[in-house]
C-alpha cells in the first residue's frame, strides 16, 4: 500500500506541470547515447508518447553522427572535420542523407509507432521545411606577410545553415495528433540537400514554433562550473561571460549558444540534459527538481 501511495504522490506532483504545458510545443533534440542503448531508445519512445497523450506537442529533431561514420567506414571514405564540422562533399552528402533520412529517422519513427504512438518521419527537404544556404567558415591567415589580409575562407562542401523554417507542415501534423520526427537535412535554393547541425535545426524550429521548451539530450549531466559541479540554472545573459572565463568550453559552447539564440527568438526555456538518465525528459518536464541545466 505504501508503494501505491508513493506512486500517487508522484502523479500529484506532476499534475501542475501537465496542466501548465498542455497544448504547448516542446522541441527535443534527440542524440547521443539515448539513440544507441536499446533500453533508452524504448524509454524515449514511451516518454514522447506519454507527452502526446496528456496534450503536449513534442517535435523531435535527431542527430546521427556515429551512424554516418559507421557507413563511411564501410565505404572506405575517411571523414574530415574543420572546427568540429563535418566536411561534406557530394559523396559524403549522399551518405549523410541516406543514413539520417533512410535509416535513423525511420528507426525512431518505427520505435514510437511500435510502442503505440503516431509518428511521422520528415526530412528538412519535405515541404521545404528547413531552408538553408551554404555555411561560410573562415580562419585567419597564418602567413606573416599577409598579416592584414582578409580571413581565409574554408570550403566545407554541402554544410548549411538554416535560413527559414516553413512550419505549416508541422502545424498540420500537430492538428492531426502526429509526432513529427525530423532529420536535419536542409534544402537550398537550387533544391539540393545541405547537412546541418541537429542542435541548430532544433533551435530554429523551436524559435519558429515559439516552443515552451527546447530540450537538448546530451551525454553529459549538463553545463558544469570549473569545479565540475552541475550548474542547475543559467541566465542567457551570462552565457558569453562564462565562455570568456572558459567555464563553458569545447562542444558545450555551440549548445548553450544555440539555446541562447532560441530564447532570444521567443522560446520560453531551454534545457541541456543527460540522455543517459532513464526517463530524463519526464524528470525535467514533470518534477520540481528537474535534471540537467535550464537556461532562462
Amino acid at each position: 500500500m505504501k508503494e501505491s501511495i508513493e506512486r500517487a504522490k508522484v502523479l500529484i506532483e506532476s499534475l501542475p506541470y501537465m496542466q501548465k504545458f498542455r497544448h504547448k510545443t516542446v522541441v527535443i533534440k534527440y542524440g547521443g547515447h539515448a539513440m544507441v542503448d536499446e533500453n533508452l531508445k524504448k524509454q524515449f519512445a514511451l516518454d514522447v508518447i506519454l507527452m502526446k497523450q496528456i496534450g503536449i506537442n513534442p517535435v523531435i529533431v535527431h542527430g546521427g553522427g556515429p551512424q554516418i561514420n559507421l557507413l563511411l567506414d564501410r565505404l572506405q571514405i575517411k571523414p574530415s572535420y574543420v572546427q568540429g564540422m563535418r566536411v561534406t562533399d557530394g559523396d559524403v552528402m549522399d551518405v549523410v542523407e541516406m543514413v539520417l533520412v533512410g535509416k535513423v529517422n525511420k528507426e525512431i519513427v518505427g520505435n514510437i509507432n511500435h510502442c503505440g504512438g503516431r509518428a511521422v518521419g520528415l526530412s528538412g527537404r519535405d515541404g521545404d521545411l528547413v531552408c538553408a544556404k551554404k555555411l561560410k567558415v573562415s580562419k585567419k591567415s597564418t602567413i606573416a606577410t599577409l598579416e592584414n589580409a582578409p580571413p581565409e575562407l574554408i570550403d566545407l562542401g554541402r554544410v548549411g545553415q538554416v535560413t527559414h523554417i516553413n512550419a505549416e507542415i508541422l502545424r498540420t501534423l500537430e492538428r492531426d495528433d502526429f509526432i513529427p520526427v525530423i532529420a536535419p537535412v536542409g534544402v537550398g535554393e537550387d533544391g539540393a540537400a545541405f547537412n546541418i547541425n541537429a542542435d541548430l535545426v532544433a533551435g530554429a524550429i523551436a524559435s519558429e514554433l515559439k516552443a515552451a521548451k527546447l530540450i537538448l539530450l546530451t551525454d553529459v549531466e549538463g553545463v558544469k562550473d570549473k569545479q565540475g559541479a552541475l550548474i542547475h540554472s543559467l541566465l542567457r545573459a551570462d552565457i558569453e561571460t562564462l565562455i570568456d572565463k572558459e567555464t563553458i568550453v569545447g562542444g558545450m559552447i555551440p549548445k548553450v549558444r544555440c539555446c541562447g539564440e532560441a530564447l532570444a527568438r521567443g522560446v520560453t526555456k531551454a534545457h541541456i540534459i543527460d540522455g543517459r538518465v532513464e526517463h530524463a525528459i519526464l524528470l525535467e518536464m514533470f518534477t520540481h527538481e528537474g535534471v540537467g541545466t535550464e537556461i532562462i
